[in-house]
């Protein structure tokens, strides 16, 4: 009986022992390894690649998460495909300390360096309690994610020596060689360059309430143009004029206006139009063909603006992975695939019975 019951237990227990567990950590994304792209002997040389302070550094901002990585990497891979000298290039990348990011800063940074593995680049981890009290409810929860904010503070994020910048969002794909943008004058007192758009209805970022208040409207006044509209999305940014003239401050304290009195319905783009309408350095617009996104909702699909195209952006709800994944892609959005390093689970699976 001793012997049977002992017998039992010994199976028993390596029943237990086989049950699989089931882990609730999300698995890390995968993507393809990138082609490495090498200078031509016509461009600077870098005395330290890895250094940021070299003055022959191309430097690009970025925000880095764990919903928008695909378009990250996108991103990134077009910058260095078409790049002049994309070993000049070094990347900014900005991740929020929040536990609402799935995944770590250093996860993230783990896994751009897997997926590029010469990229110049360094992830800062931004604190989002400073922000966080400023926010205000907005048409859309996703534009009150405090990493949207992100860009209002890269003058303190990024090391002194930074004292130029091209910011761009994560839903985009460069089609130009990066030196062109970067080499965009900022005349005068001017601190940061966009494509303006005037022939949007400029009143519409602002409510009633806003133009009704002569105390409040009065702040477009002296400027040295008509204030138009401009995508924050892709912006070139002189640093040191923004840290001397205390831009951050002046933002901040549009947003503490929106607390106690509701000017504005967008997030985190109307303080920026409060600023600097007005007084930026208009870029051409073949730098920022925004609006790709669309409405998701209705399945509307947006098609180019004319002219020239350098720069393609997915602003707005429809992003072309998501889309392309639900099999119903815009045709813009086939532009943007070619530049997807993601690794599907069929992916995973066609490559491990090629290495059988």
């Amino acid at each position: 009986m001793y012997l049977v019951l002992l017998f039992l237990f010994f199976v028993s227990s390596q029943a237990i022992r086989s049950i699989p567990i089931i882990e609730n950590t999300p698995r890390l994304p995968r993507f393809s390894e990138a082609p490495e792209y090498r200078n031509g002997a016509e461009c600077p040389y870098i005395k330290s690649s890895s250094s940021t302070c070299d003055p022959s550094h191309v430097h690009v901002a970025m925000t880095l998460d764990s919903a928008y990585i695909r378009g990250s990497m996108a991103a990134v891979l077009s910058v260095l495909k078409h790049a002049s000298c994309p070993e000049n290039v070094f990347f900014h990348f900005i991740s929020s300390d929040s536990s609402v990011n799935t995944f770590s800063p250093s996860q993230l940074s783990e896994l751009v360096r897997s997926t590029f593995p010469s990229l110049n680049f360094k992830v800062y981890v931004f604190k989002e309690y400073v922000v966080k009290n400023l926010i205000s409810s907005s048409i859309r929860e996703a534009l009150e994610n405090p990493l949207n904010y992100a860009r209002n503070y890269l003058a303190e994020l990024l090391e002194p020596c930074v004292g130029r910048v091209i910011y761009l969002d994560s839903d985009l794909v460069v089609v130009d060689d990066i030196q062109k943008l970067w080499s965009v004058v900022l005349s005068g007192s001017r601190v940061i360059g966009a494509p303006e758009y005037c022939q949007a209805n400029f009143t519409k970022y602002f409510t009633d309430g806003f133009w009704g208040s002569r105390v409040l409207n009065r702040v477009f006044e002296g400027r040295e143009k008509k204030p138009c509209y401009f995508n924050t999305g892709v912006m070139v940014m002189d640093l040191e004029k923004w840290r001397a003239g205390n831009y951050r401050r002046k933002i901040e304290g549009w947003m503490e206006v929106q607390k106690v009195r509701r000017i504005y319905e967008l997030g985190s783009l109307p303080p920026f139009l409060l600023v600097f309408g007005g007084d930026i350095e208009g870029i051409d617009h073949k730098w920022n063909q925004h609006g790709l996104g669309g409405d998701n909702v209705v399945g509307s699909c947006r098609s180019l603006h004319p002219g020239p195209v350098s720069l393609l952006h997915w602003s707005g709800k429809g992003k072309p992975w998501s889309r392309l994944d639900a099999k119903m892609a815009c045709p813009l959005d086939y532009l943007w695939a070619p530049y997807d390093l993601y690794l599907h689970q069929d992916d995973d699976l066609q490559r491990s019975f090629s290495s059988l």
